[in-house]
C-alpha cells in the first residue's frame, strides 16, 4: 500500500436533529468539532430499514425494461 495516500481520520461529534449525539471517526472537520446532520434518525430510511421505491413515469427505467425484456442471463 502507497504511504501517505490516505487522508487523517479523527474523531468528532455527531448531533443529530433529534439531539441524539454519538463519537465517530471521520476525515471532516478537524479533532473534537461537531456535525449536526439534518436528518431525522426516527423517519430516515437509512436509521429505520425502510424499502426504497423506484418511481419511473415512462422514463429511462420503462424503456430499458421494453428494450432488453427478451434478454435471459444464464437461462437457456
Amino acid at each position: 500500500m502507497k504511504a501517505d495516500i490516505h487522508p487523517a481520520s479523527h474523531f468528532i461529534k455527531v448531533v443529530m436533529t433529534n439531539g441524539t449525539e454519538f463519537t465517530t471517526r471521520s476525515t471532516w472537520g478537524k479533532e473534537g468539532d461537531t456535525l449536526n446532520l439534518d436528518v431525522d434518525p426516527t423517519t430516515h430510511p437509512a436509521w429505520t430499514g425502510g424499502t426504497q421505491q423506484l418511481m419511473d413515469r415512462g422514463g429511462r427505467l420503462s424503456k430499458f425494461n421494453s428494450r432488453f425484456s427478451g434478454l435471459s442471463f444464464g437461462k437457456k
